[in-house]
């Protein structure tokens, strides 16, 4: 199994959309103002958004994009006016992460994990391997 795509929902796709060929998504589907699809740049997921009339209440939904230069890629966005709530900084968990939210809250987390991504220090083994 491979995950294809995620999708977020998005009161007003006339701003998301923008957004997020800012980030570097390549539009690839425009069914406005209901729905759009985005190529990733790396890798073979896709991302959309679909028109709702309410967004998820509570923490709503985190979504993470990988980027092998994060510190280079989130400067680049910031001096394209792309806020950040946070910078890019180390984390416990071996993972460098930058926190914003899309036009509608979503939070969005970009990261660079590089081995630790799969392979963290505290990974369970495969059951075949205890055999």
């Amino acid at each position: 199994m491979n995950l294809n795509q995620i999708t977020v929902p998005s009161l007003d796709l006339s701003k998301s959309v923008p957004f997020y060929e800012t980030l570097g998504l390549k539009l690839i589907v425009e069914a406005l103002p209901h729905y759009a699809r985005f190529e990733c740049p790396d890798g073979n997921s896709t991302f959309s958004i679909h028109q709702t009339e309410q967004l998820p209440t509570g923490d709503g939904i985190y979504v993470y994009f990988e980027c092998k230069d994060l510190d280079a890629y989130v400067d680049g966005l910031i001096q394209k006016g792309i806020n950040f709530d946070s910078k890019p900084a180390d984390q416990r968990w071996l993972w460098r992460e930058a926190r914003l939210k899309d036009p509608d809250g979503n939070q969005l987390i970009l990261f660079y994990g590089g081995e630790n991504r799969l392979n963290p220090p505290w990974r369970i083994k495969d059951k075949q391997d205890n055999l």
